[in-house]
């Protein structure tokens, strides 16, 4: 089997922690941030963890085995 490429956009997007999980930023904190409130924004400041049954499909765009 041929080794697998990474996709570009994924590897921009998405970086496996320590344990194997995958963490992600917030979206919606780019642009258009005059009607949101502060609270809102200081959560979508924050990195979260890539939900469970997504997980498989982004480790394979990444090449992780």
């Amino acid at each position: 089997m041929p080794k697998l490429k990474t996709k570009s956009g994924a590897k921009k997007r998405f970086k496996p922690t320590g344990t194997g999980k995958l963490k992600r930023k917030h979206a919606f904190k780019s642009h258009i941030l005059t009607k949101k409130t502060t609270q809102r924004k200081r959560r979508l400041t924050h990195a979260t963890l890539v939900d469970k049954a997504d997980a498989p499909h982004i480790k394979r765009q990444l090449a992780l085995r």
